[in-house]
């Protein structure tokens, strides 16, 4: 530590600046109270002792047509140079260029070192001009970044193809796009005190509950981390129950998303720097619902739905119904059906839980292969390997045909999940409910879903019961759990979240 200090303080004489002598032990880490001077050399060293030896710091000096010597300031690679140098040095430096011509679309002016070393890493272009103590923030904002393209993890078969990007600007204007409505609120807020990631919390004012606006910007505000690099990093950190398995914030890539989830009264987040943003308060019956519900006919949404329900059930439970009935309760099956699992099970020397534990494990393996492996190959090796391996493995005896069969079906009724995280908690808990249904059979399996159910029942996501509207019963809110109604029968919004604009559809405004 000695000699981080010694260092600095050669730094200090080697400037031989009296702006310099503003720093103090503590402000290497904080400069909130450094102010520039009215000498620009002097506020050029300000800003370099601040990146050091940064070789991508660039520094342009001039002169401006009164004379004055001026120094603009910029991250390479961050900026937009033909700004810089079309309309605010050549603004700066021609003579005959009159006031009235544009410089760039937006400017501040401020005199703390904080500020401009905030936006310097912001991808602005800072003036400095010798004389004047404040110095110009101009955005010139230029760096590359990724087109607005399809969602990745949640396409739908009719619904929009739009999702958001790594830009936070991008993102909120695609929300905006959508909901037109001046009563739409966005607060800004900084995360990490390294990376300095913006965040937007957005909500509808008059619609939302503000007891839980104000409770998810107090968590936001809690949270004191060196760095905020994904929305994952948030999420975590402001859940309710973070050992749950369950995910009680949801996360998306789909703006159409966000803005049904505002317009219920919830609350969105976007995080600077990626396409997933946050709805928070999350209740366990919208993990499973999908944008495209709403865009088909009920009859069929409904329809979706029940497919759904059937496969995450078929995903938690089948293995393990297969260990209880193979191992404890043979009876309970067909008696034909008991003869060709006996034959097939003939030949494989493992009990029914190793046998499952071993495809199982298996599985998950090619899944996690396929899903790292380049785009062109990883569904093929995925499809292949499972095919190789199956087969292999009922050759060599291993497993028996009928394990393969229910693996196969376990792993596609998990796909069928529409949130990524929530199909993750369902694929965690199959190991355990498997362990238990061999030791215990049925017994296990029901003591394992009583635990479960009284887990669900005991959570909550800012407030809001994590099961609602089953528990408590809330019979407005079963309009949209396992069936969907038609829209002209959601006259209401969900009461669960405490909206303050309860009415949806006014009878004015649909008229018979």
């Amino acid at each position: 530590m000695s000699q981080f200090f010694q260092a600095w303080q050669k730094r200090k004489e080697a400037l031989q600046s009296k702006a310099l002598e503003q720093y103090s032990v503590e402000s290497m880490e904080s400069v909130s109270d450094v102010t520039l001077t009215t000498n620009v050399e002097e506020n050029i060293q300000l800003i370099e002792a601040q990146f050091g030896k940064c070789d991508d710091l660039v520094v342009r000096r001039f002169q401006t047509k009164s004379k004055a010597q001026a120094a603009i300031v910029f991250i390479d690679g961050m900026v937009d140079r033909n700004v810089i140098s079309d309309f605010i040095i050549r603004y700066m430096t021609t003579p005959d260029i009159t006031y009235h011509d544009p410089a760039t679309n937006e400017l501040d002016l401020t005199d703390k070192l904080r500020q401009i070393v905030r936006n310097i890493l912001s991808g602005c272009a800072v003036l400095i001009i010798d004389g004047c103590q404040n110095a110009y923030l101009n955005n010139t904002r230029g760096w590359d970044r990724r087109s607005v393209e399809e969602p990745q993890t949640e396409s739908v078969v009719r619904g929009p193809r739009d999702g958001f990007c790594e830009t936070l600007c991008v993102n909120s204007a695609l929300i905006r796009f959508r909901l037109k409505d001046p009563n739409l609120r966005v607060r800004h807020m900084v995360v990490g005190e390294r990376t300095q990631t913006d965040i937007y919390v957005m909500y509808i004012d008059g619609i939302a509950y503000p007891p839980i606006v104000e409770e998810v910007i107090a968590r936001i505000e809690s949270v004191h981390v060196d760095s905020v690099l994904e929305s994952g990093y948030i999420e975590q950190m402001i859940q309710d129950r973070r050992w749950s398995p369950f995910p009680q914030i949801q996360n998306t890539e789909r703006p159409d998303k966000v803005v049904a989830n505002l317009l219920e009264g919830k609350v969105g987040i976007l995080v600077d720097g990626t396409p997933f943003g946050l709805i928070a308060p999350a209740v366990f019956s919208q993990f499973y619902q999908s944008p495209e519900d709403y865009y088909e006919r009920f009859y069929i949404a409904t329809l979706i739905r029940f497919i759904r329900i059937i496969s995450i059930s078929i995903a938690l439970m089948l293995p393990s119904l297969y260990i209880a009935f193979s191992a404890f309760h043979p009876e309970m099956i067909p008696s034909r059906l008991v003869i060709a699992m006996a034959a097939g099970r003939s030949t494989v020397p493992f009990p029914s839980l190793v046998e499952a534990l071993f495809m199982e494990l298996a599985i998950e393996i090619l899944r996690e292969a396929s899903v790292r492996l380049p785009g062109p190959i990883g569904p093929t090796i995925g499809i292949v390997g499972a095919l190789v391996v199956g087969e292999a493995a009922v050759t060599a005896g291993l497993v028996s045909p009928v394990m393969v069969i229910i693996v196969a079906v376990t792993t596609i009724g998990s796909f069928a999940s529409p949130s990524y995280s929530a199909a993750i908690a369902i694929r965690m808990l199959r190991f355990p409910v498997m362990i238990l249904a061999g030791m215990f059979g049925l017994y296990g399996i029901m003591l394992f879903l009583i635990v479960i159910l009284i887990h669900l029942s005991s959570l909550k996501s800012f407030g809001v019961p994590y099961m609602s509207p089953l528990s408590p019963l809330n019979l407005n809110g079963m309009k949209d759990l396992f069936i969907r109604v038609p829209h002209h029968l959601f006259k209401t919004r969900p009461m669960m979240f405490h909206v303050q604009d309860k009415i949806r559809i006014r009878e004015e405004d649909n008229p018979k």
